[in-house]
């Protein structure tokens, strides 16, 4: 399964909810604000962390660009551009997304 999450893990518990209820083998994608988790030393970033240990995490570039953390990216965090988005979306049964 796919978990889309795009909000920032200091406003909203979606990034902590979305990584506790993902099953072995499921893959996130961190959009919009959500980026924001996957920077190193944010408020999320231990989960994160852990979390790559049974999940894929990927994080869209153009967002993260935007937003000016691109240099900040943890390691282990995939970057996807748009098309890599829909691939993601095209290889995955199904889709959930955290609001």
């Amino acid at each position: 399964m796919l978990h889309i999450i795009n909000k920032s893990p200091s406003e909203r518990n979606s990034v902590e909810a979305a990584l506790r209820l993902a099953t072995k083998g499921s893959v996130v994608l961190l959009i919009e604000d959500a980026v924001y988790a996957a920077t190193r030393g944010n408020t999320a970033a231990a989960k994160i962390q852990t979390a790559m240990a049974d999940l894929k995490i990927y994080a869209l570039k153009p967002d993260l660009e935007t937003r000016g953390m691109a240099d900040r990216v943890m390691d282990g965090v995939s970057l996807v551009d748009y098309a890599g988005f829909v691939d993601l979306v095209a290889e995955q049964p199904n889709c959930q997304s955290w609001l």
